[in-house]
């Protein structure tokens, strides 16, 4: 890209765009507004007040970089080294998976219930002990230590980089005495010491080993493979998962899985075999997809 010292910064952004664009990088407008923010320490409300202004110098050098970056494929949230969930920012790095605006959907869902199903302190009653399984950067267990302070939360994964970013996110927001982290696969940590959980959450991986090849680079060439694939149909992790509720003490009252495109059926197939529920739902996400499944119920027991 030409080196032009005295361009503003909307031009400086509209050349970026035109670069990664060029360079067949998706949505190069949105990615290259949050690297200009980023390289500016700038909001991205506050970068738009500064369209005019001469593009500083001294930010030359670093700016070529993550354009440069950018283009070869990383996801711009590696890059700034963070990511926005449930109005929250987030630490990322490529130790765990990126969160999506679609989990939000999925967390949104178990409070709802889970609000129905225990009642905060004043209002009658004990709050969950709820696991966050596969937990990554730890967004939907802080998020639920966040939204719902008389939960107890407890946090899972099986790698101890994702749960080093987990924990850091989790003092970042406040919420590291709400959450214990432990390491290991799935609900096996729980199982081994023979804890009951009330509630359990989990975004686990669920891509076909199949489709690797079809996957965006800035997915298949950067995001940590073991939060990725779920074996070849990409429906392993449930089957453990459901066939793992059973060997708790006691099955939870509520589980809330997220899914591939067009697994939402069989996962729910996998939950109506595990236990008896009052119900089993499917939640669409934005773009209309089956993209979660949640299994409720009023008593306890299996």
């Amino acid at each position: 890209m030409p080196d032009e010292r005295r361009r503003t910064i909307r031009e400086a952004y509209t050349e970026a765009s035109s670069f990664l664009a060029a360079q067949g990088v998706r949505e190069p407008e949105s990615n290259s507004e949050l690297l200009l923010a980023y390289v500016l320490g700038e909001s991205r409300s506050g970068l738009l007040l500064r369209w005019p202004e001469p593009f500083p110098p001294e930010r030359e050098a670093l700016w070529q970089r993550v354009l440069e970056r950018k283009a070869a494929g990383e996801p711009a949230q590696y890059i700034i080294g963070e990511q926005e969930f449930y109005g929250l920012p987030y630490t990322v790095t490529p130790a765990v998976l990126i969160p999506r605006p679609e989990t939000e959907l999925l967390v949104e869902a178990v409070i709802r219930l889970g609000r129905q199903l225990w009642m905060g302190p004043g209002e009658g009653g004990e709050g969950p002990l709820a696991a966050d399984v596969g937990t990554g950067s730890g967004a939907i267990a802080v998020t639920l230590a966040s939204q719902c302070p008389s939960w107890r939360l407890m946090a899972s994964d099986i790698s101890r980089a994702a749960l080093d970013v987990a924990q850091a996110n989790a003092v970042r927001h406040g919420a590291e005495e709400r959450i214990t982290f432990v390491e290991g696969d799935l609900l096996l940590p729980w199982i081994e010491q023979g804890i009951a959980l009330d509630l359990v959450v989990s975004n686990p991986p669920y891509i076909p080993d199949s489709d690797e090849a079809g996957l965006q680079p800035e997915v298949r060439l950067y995001e940590p493979r073991t939060a990725l694939y779920g074996g070849p149909d990409g429906l392993e992790p449930y089957r453990r998962l459901t066939q793992q509720l059973l060997e708790l003490p006691a099955v939870p009252r509520l589980v809330g899985f997220e899914v591939g495109q067009g697994q939402a059926p069989e996962v729910r197939r996998l939950l109506e075999a595990a236990a008896d529920w009052d119900g089993v739902l499917i939640v669409p996400d934005l773009a209309g997809i089956e993209r979660h499944v949640v299994a409720y119920r009023s008593g306890r027991g299996s």
